[in-house]
């Protein structure tokens, strides 16, 4: 599981799918993982709408854990 996430450059996309992987492992629901996560996201940015923390959340959750691709990903700007 570590060896996902150790690939993602952004430290709250990092954070985000990390936290998801590990409740749906300890199982929590997938939409209870996901309302997490995107608070997780809003803590490391409080400027970002709860639409705009969802899409990015959706987005990363599907490209790093359903899709399982280890690619680059369109979010926020930080490292």
């Amino acid at each position: 599981m570590g060896h996902h996430t150790s690939q993602i450059a952004r430290r709250c996309e990092r954070a985000v799918v990390a936290a998801y992987r590990d409740l749906r492992a300890h199982g929590t629901g997938d939409l209870d993982a996901f309302r997490a996560c995107t608070t997780l996201y809003r803590i490391h940015h409080p400027e970002a709408s709860l639409n705009e923390a969802r899409r990015l959340v959706a987005e990363w959750i599907d490209h790093h854990v359903i899709r399982n691709q280890s690619g680059p990903t369109p979010g926020c700007e930080c490292h």
